[in-house]
């Protein structure tokens, strides 16, 4: 089965063995029938207790099912997922889990089917309960004790989700060598990964996956950890990370040297590590790319790291390549020629496969050699058309962003100069905008200069005759009459507002704060008019006062003075007034707001039978209320 049929983040989540249980039973408790008595028939009670029995043993087998049939089987997949598999989780444990997990679902369903038989000699009710009991407890017994393999697929399911997803089969660029040569910075050169960069040894410690273009066709580049050169046993997971991809994939071969040596590694080293790994190139195509050659170039290099540099070239026929990631010279060069090497090296793979399909091409490919009928010469003949055509094309447009690339902070964008829906002459006017394809400067008026001028004469002409001087001051009689007008228009709005006061609060007794604060307005108005203010207070203080002693007495007169009040008879003081008033509202609450009654005259009696809670499952009794 094909590796890119894997799709490890669809996995889903492996519960806890505790959570596992709680869910079979849980559905188990509310998908079956709840209810079963002592009168009924032994074969209805069996019956009831054997489909107890069979759906939790079932529940069990599927969700065991799911769990085994999401992970993938090593035997399976492409050896390159199988192989990393084995460094990243330890394929002895993983298939042990897988297995375990098996296991338990072929024992649940030995306990399923033995309490099933062992059903039908139960002879009451008690009994047949004992039985499926037993029969739910050895199944969580079982679950229970998959405990650790549970845990243990889960962690590799949250490992396995965030694995990058390859595939084996498609044209891929592989980039390994020493720690710190420059890989990751490649990679974030010619795709869109944003792999981290650092100065330290082993910042790479996992497969980053990314994809670039080239003959419209999609790559797939893979940034390896770095690989030190020791014994292959003695490599920790990281660097097996990088072996695997280098020995499964199907891809170029891209060994980053770097000639500066600033990586802490040696060119005697790094070529070291070449020969040590050589064997993993088999079969594939190679390219040897020197990087930062910003810092030294091949030529400036000592005699005898020159000397190795030139043994590797003639020993090894592959390609060879130079660029520096930190300045982006030569690494479009490399990621080109080491695309066109592995597309020549796919399509002769193919074609010495001896597969019947590409025969079976070749044999319908026919190419004619067309002969000579008589000696005449008859020359090519291109229409001018054509050719004016090509030379046309031939002259190559300089875009935007070339020029951007040349000029630098210089570049200014002239979006103008390629506005198709204006004149040539018209895109630098004043107002160049467009509108129901007419340009708008063609609607401006030609003699606005003209008339602005006339409009500036005109306003001289008003100043100088005094049209915006500043008004004469008024007399004290003109004074007097705004003043007055003003406090009738003021008189006027207070007695409008007073009426509509009156008209919506006919029935509400109005606060003590409009009183002060008809006072205060009072003061106010007494004050604008030049009354004694103090005069106006006393007067209408006294008004108020005796008013409030007239509702009073009516108050009084109303009631009989020997009757005290009825929430006060009885009562001794007023902390046992406010005692009793507590235990009123206490009494109000039980009474009537948890019966949702609006107080002791209300009768209603509520749908004590709502519908929600008959639909369903049917009991014992008559139906007439369904």
């Amino acid at each position: 089965m094909a590796a890119s049929l894997y799709n490890f983040k669809k996995i889903s989540v492996v519960p806890m063995s505790k959570d596992f249980v709680d869910f079979t039973l849980s559905k188990t408790q509310r998908k079956t029938p709840t209810e079963v008595h002592r009168h009924y028939k032994i074969s209805r009670i069996r019956a009831f207790y054997h489909r107890k029995i069979k759906y939790t043993q079932q529940n069990f087998h599927d969700r065991l099912t799911m769990v085994l049939d999401q992970f993938p089987k090593l035997n399976d997949i492409h050896p390159f997922y199988s192989d990393l598999i084995n460094i990243l989780y330890d394929k002895d444990h993983y298939k042990l889990a897988l297995g375990q997990l098996s296991t338990a679902r072929n024992l649940i369903a030995n306990v399923g089917r033995d309490y099933v038989r062992l059903m039908k000699y139960g002879d009451s009710l008690y009994r047949c309960k004992q039985l499926k009991r037993a029969a739910l407890g050895r199944m969580v017994n079982i679950v229970r004790k998959q405990a650790s393999s549970l845990q243990y697929l889960e962690q590799v399911r949250q490992h396995l989700s965030r694995l990058p997803s390859i595939d084996p089969n498609t044209r891929t660029i592989l980039i390994c060598g020493f720690p710190n040569v420059g890989k990751s910075s490649f990679i974030n050169k010619i795709t869109r990964v944003d792999a981290e960069v650092q100065p330290y040894a082993f910042t790479t410690k996992a497969l980053y996956v990314g994809h670039t273009d080239y003959k419209y066709l999609r790559w797939q580049v893979i940034d390896t950890p770095g690989i030190l050169d020791h014994p292959l046993e003695e490599r920790n997971t990281i660097e097996m990370q990088a072996i695997t991809a280098l020995a499964h994939l199907k891809a170029i071969v891209l060994f980053v040297l770097d000639i500066s040596e600033l990586c802490n590694y040696s060119i005697e080293q790094q070529v070291a590590l070449f020969d040590n790994i050589k064997p993993l190139f088999v079969n594939k195509p190679l390219m040897v790319v020197y990087n930062k050659i910003d810092v030294v170039q091949l030529n400036e290099l000592p005699l005898e790291k020159k000397a190795l540099i030139d043994k590797l070239q003639k020993e090894n026929s592959c390609l060879f390549g130079e660029m520096s990631t930190l300045t982006g010279n030569g690494v479009m060069q490399v990621r080109n020629k080491a695309c066109d090497s592995l597309l020549a090296y796919r399509v002769e793979s193919k074609l010495n496969s001896g597969s019947k399909k590409a025969d079976d091409i070749l044999s319908r490919l026919h190419v004619a050699m067309p002969q000579k009928r008589d000696n005449k010469v008859r020359p090519h003949h291109i229409p001018d058309s054509v050719i004016n055509r090509t030379s046309k094309m031939d002259t190559e447009r300089v875009l935007s962003r070339d020029r951007q690339v040349e000029e630098g902070p210089d570049f200014k964008l002239d979006l103008r100069a390629e506005w198709i829906a204006v004149k040539p002459e018209e895109r630098y006017d004043p107002i160049p905008e467009i509108f129901n394809g007419h340009n708008v400067a063609d609607f401006v008026d030609p003699n606005i200069k003209q008339k602005l001028d006339q409009l500036l004469q005109e306003e001289d002409m008003r100043e100088q005759a005094g049209f915006y001087l500043p008004p004469e001051p008024e007399d004290d009689e003109t004074q007097e009459l705004r003043r007055t007008a003003e406090l009738v228009r003021v008189e006027r709005h207070h007695r409008i507002m007073e009426s509509r006061s009156k008209k919506n609060h006919k029935n509400q007794i109005m606060p003590r704060t409009s009183i002060t604060h008809k006072l205060s307005s009072m003061r106010k108005r007494a004050r604008s008019e030049g009354m004694d203010e103090d005069t106006v207070a006393k007067r209408a203080r006294s008004r108020s006062r005796t008013r409030l002693r007239e509702q009073d007495v009516k108050r009084s007169l109303s009631r009989s003075v020997s009757r005290t009040p009825r929430d006060r008879s009885g009562i001794r003081d007023m902390t046992m007034l406010e005692k009793v008033k507590t235990m009123a509202k206490k009494t109000q609450f039980k009474k009537f707001s948890r019966s949702a009654k609006k107080g002791e005259s209300d009768r209603h009696i509520p749908n004590l039978k709502p519908k929600h809670l008959l639909a369903g499952k049917r009991k014992l009794g008559k139906t007439r209320s369904r």
